[in-house]
């Protein structure tokens, strides 16, 4: 799909240079401002111009500027008329659809500029210049330019929403390993209060049964070894049903991917690629949370995320730890707009989960360790999410 795509690249660049070469050459040909020095030079110079379009992805700043100097060079030459706005209306579209709107802006400024004072010293009408050919060329020169940054906005967006598409799968396989784990936990709960007791109570007549023994006939010590292995079995199945219970209790015995703070790197990372600054500081070191409160606390920082690229125009999240005591204080804050809903940002709202996502999730998590969490707009701007964990929680 890459290699097709690059294809399709490659044809786009190569029919737009080709464009352009036309575009100027007959300008050029048409010799308009009647210099009569049309020259090899001219068709050259148009052959360039062409020619910048196919690298005008890999480097859309040089190409601007290349085509900047090149339009100015044509005219230090006294070359054929070639006009500014057409020959650098796709150098400008191509520098403003790679994110570079100033370049382009700046660029179309100072060509602008410069040929308005370099044929008014030359004695061209005031009023044709400045009242039709000036308007008509800003005209051209801006619609390029903001149709490049109209599809650029188009693409990041595009990408943010992919982005957002994965954080909230990961964020749903994530709620699933919860239910597993809780549901392993439970499971082994009962087969502790279940089998463990019944075990033991044989275990227990066993032993009493064997003490019983020992002031009987000495022809019942076969029934004393046969009470001996009873009680050798139920050991061995006491050790068992231990190792199970363990099993069980493991969230990840086969090392897969559960809510944890060992893992904010990554999720932080994800973030940034959607192109949002996220600063972190004080993030505990990996062990010094663990159980519940380790997976309720990269939880929190992940559903905040998840909300500050779905709902808010940030540009700036910073994640803050700190312990206090023998509580984990976890806040996130960004700087973006608020969601219309008084900036509750409720994932329901425009994402249509599932009960136990968002906000209303983030409270059940927080209340199932004995947490509090406070969300809600700062009043400088932006929205914050605070979280206060007891770090003994998942007791």
């Amino acid at each position: 799909m890459t290699r097709q795509s690059g294809r399709q690249d490659v044809i786009v660049d190569a029919l737009l240079g080709f464009a352009v070469f036309a575009v100027v050459a007959i300008a050029a040909g048409a010799d308009i401002s009647d210099t009569g020095n049309l020259t090899p030079l001219a068709y050259a110079l148009a052959g360039v111009l062409g020619g910048l379009m196919l690298v005008r992805r890999r480097w859309p700043v040089a190409v601007v500027l290349a085509t900047s100097v090149l339009i100015v060079a044509n005219y230090v030459l006294d070359l054929p008329t070639i006009g500014l706005a057409v020959p650098a209306a796709a150098a400008l579209y191509s520098a403003a659809e790679a994110g570079r709107t100033r370049w382009s802006v700046g660029s179309a400024a100072a060509l602008v500029l410069v040929s308005t004072l370099a044929r008014l010293g030359q004695g061209a009408d005031p009023a044709y210049l400045l009242g039709y050919e000036l308007a008509s060329t800003v005209a051209i020169m801006g619609a390029a330019t903001a149709l490049g940054h109209v599809q650029w906005q188009r693409a990041r967006a595009e990408r943010q929403r992919a982005r957002i598409a994965v954080l909230d799968a990961q964020a749903r396989a994530a709620e699933a390993a919860e239910t597993v784990a809780l549901e392993r936990i439970r499971i082994a709960r009962d087969l502790h209060d279940a089998v463990g007791h019944h075990l033991s109570v044989v275990s227990l007549h066993a032993a009493v049964a064997a003490e019983a023994l020992d002031d009987a006939p000495a022809d019942v010590a076969g029934a004393r070894s046969e009470l001996g292995h009873v009680r050798q079995a139920s050991r061995e199945a006491l050790s068992e049903m231990r190792a199970t219970v363990r099993a069980l209790r493991d969230t990840d015995p086969d090392g897969g991917r559960v809510a944890s703070l060992a893992r904010l790197d990554e999720l932080v990372e994800s973030v940034r690629a959607a192109g949002v600054d996220v600063r972190v500081d004080g993030a505990p070191a990996p062990g010094d949370v663990s159980g519940m409160v380790d997976a309720t606390a990269f939880r929190i920082v992940q559903e905040a995320l998840t909300n500050t690229l779905r709902h808010a125009r940030a540009g700036r999240v910073r994640v803050e730890f700190a312990r206090e005591g023998e509580e984990l204080d976890v806040v996130v804050t960004d700087d973006g707009g608020q969601s219309p809903a008084a900036g509750a940002r409720p994932p329901a709202a425009s994402g249509g989960h599932s009960p136990g996502s968002g906000l209303a999730g983030m409270r059940e998590r927080v209340r199932m360790v004995g947490g509090s969490v406070e969300a809600g707009p700062r009043p400088e701007g932006g929205f914050r999410v605070r979280a206060r964990l007891p770090l003994g929680g998942d007791r």
